[in-house]
C-alpha cells in the first residue's frame, strides 16, 4: 500500500486524537407518539439525527418501569432503522437508576447507540453510573460496550469535567443549561437561559467553554444544550451558528422537531467550505500526504487535519459529495 492510499483518517490523525463521528443533532423525546414520529422521520431523512428516548423526564411518576420498557422495545423495533437511537436514564441516584439500565440493556443492550446519564455530581457519580452499565452488559453478555454519554449540569461536574471527558468509557457530554442556571440559586437571570442570554451571561459562557475544551482535550464529541425557542427557526438556526463556530460544539440537542433541519443545516459546511477542502485533501493524497501548494497558500498536515474535518462534517450532516469521495473515503459499513 502506498501512503497515497491510505485514508486521510488515518494518515493524519493518531488512534486517540480521533472522536467518534457522532450525527451533529440529538433529539430528545419522552412521550410514546412523540418517539414514533421521531424516529419515523429520522427514516425519512436519515441518520444525521439520533433520537433519544427520555427515560428520565418522560416517565411518569410511578410508571418509570413500563416507560423504560417500551423505550426499549421501540430501540428494538425495526423502526431503530440506523442504529442510531438513544435512552436517557433516571440519575444515579435516583431508585429507578438501577432498574432503567437493567431494564434498557437488557431488553435493548445490543441495539443502544448510547444511555445518557443525567446530572452527575462528580467524577465518582460518572465511574458508579459506568461500572453499573458495563456489569448489565457482562450479564447480557454484550459484545460491544453500550457508549456512555453524561450530562455536565452541576456544578461538582463541571469542577470535574476534564477528568469526565478523560474517562475512557465516556464518548460525549452535553450542557444541560435549564439545572445549570437554577443551581446558581437566582444569581443568574431567567434571560440566561433565552437563546441570545445564554452565549452571553459570563457564568454559562464559561460553562460551555469548560466543557467543549474538555472534550476536545480527549477527543470527545461536545454536544450544545437546548434553545427552547422551538417556532422560531432562525433563533435555532442562529443558535446553531454560534453554537458550532464560536463555542467548539459538533453536535446540539433537539427537543421539536422543528428544530432538527436548522441545527443540521447550521452545523454542515458551507458548498464552498466542502469543496475547498476536497481540492486540498486530494492533492495532499496524490502528495503522499507531504506539503502542497493551493491558490497560493501552503497546506502541511495541520491544515490537512482541519480540511479532513470539514469533509467528515459535510458527510455526517448528509451534504453531497461526489461518488469517488464517498466510495474512497466513506465506503459503506
Amino acid at each position: 500500500m502506498t501512503t497515497a492510499s491510505i485514508h486521510p483518517r488515518d494518515a493524519l490523525f493518531d488512534a486517540d486524537e480521533v472522536a467518534t463521528a457522532l450525527p451533529v443533532c440529538d433529539h430528545y423525546c419522552g412521550v410514546e407518539a412523540r418517539m414514533r414520529k421521531s424516529l419515523e422521520l429520522q427514516a425519512e431523512l436519515g441518520p444525521v439525527f439520533d433520537v433519544t428516548l427520555d427515560c428520565e423526564d418522560g416517565a411518569p411518576i410511578g410508571g418509570e418501569r413500563e416507560h423504560a420498557q417500551m423505550a426499549a422495545e421501540l430501540a428494538m423495533s425495526a423502526a431503530n432503522r440506523f442504529g442510531r437511537v438513544g435512552a436517557r436514564v433516571h440519575p444515579i441516584d435516583h431508585p429507578s437508576f438501577a432498574d432503567d439500565v437493567a431494564t434498557l440493556v437488557g431488553r435493548a443492550g445490543s441495539r443502544l447507540a448510547y444511555l445518557m446519564v443525567p446530572k452527575p455530581r462528580s467524577l465518582a457519580d460518572v465511574e458508579r453510573a459506568c461500572i453499573e452499565i458495563d456489569r448489565q452488559s457482562r450479564v447480557q453478555q454484550l459484545v460491544r460496550p453500550i457508549p456512555v454519554h453524561a450530562l455536565i449540569e452541576t456544578h461538582g461536574a463541571l469542577r470535574d469535567v476534564s477528568a469526565i471527558a478523560a474517562h475512557p468509557r465516556i464518548e460525549s457530554l452535553s450542557f444541560g443549561l435549564m439545572d445549570f442556571v437554577s443551581a446558581h440559586r437566582g444569581a443568574i437571570p431567567a434571560s440566561g437561559m433565552s437563546v441570545q442570554g445564554q452565549f452571553t451571561h459570563p457564568l454559562v459562557v464559561r460553562a460551555k467553554l469548560e466543557i467543549s475544551a474538555a472534550c476536545h482535550s480527549f477527543a470527545k464529541t461536545p454536544s450544545h444544550c437546548v434553545v427552547t425557542e422551538f417556532i422560531d427557526a432562525d433563533a435555532i438556526a442562529v443558535a446553531a451558528t454560534r453554537a458550532s463556530r464560536e463555542f467548539g460544539y459538533t453536535r446540539m440537542w433537539s427537543i421539536h422537531p422543528n428544530q432538527i433541519k436548522p441545527i443540521v443545516e447550521a452545523f454542515a459546511p458551507s458548498a464552498a467550505e466542502t469543496d475547498l477542502a476536497i481540492e486540498i485533501l486530494r492533492a495532499a493524497q496524490a502528495a503522499d500526504w507531504a506539503p502542497t501548494r493551493h491558490r497560493d497558500t501552503l497546506h502541511d498536515r495541520a491544515s490537512y487535519r482541519y480540511f479532513w474535518q470539514v469533509i467528515e462534517r459535510a458527510w455526517r450532516t448528509g451534504q453531497p459529495l461526489p461518488v469517488e469521495v464517498r466510495a474512497a473515503w466513506f465506503p459503506p459499513a
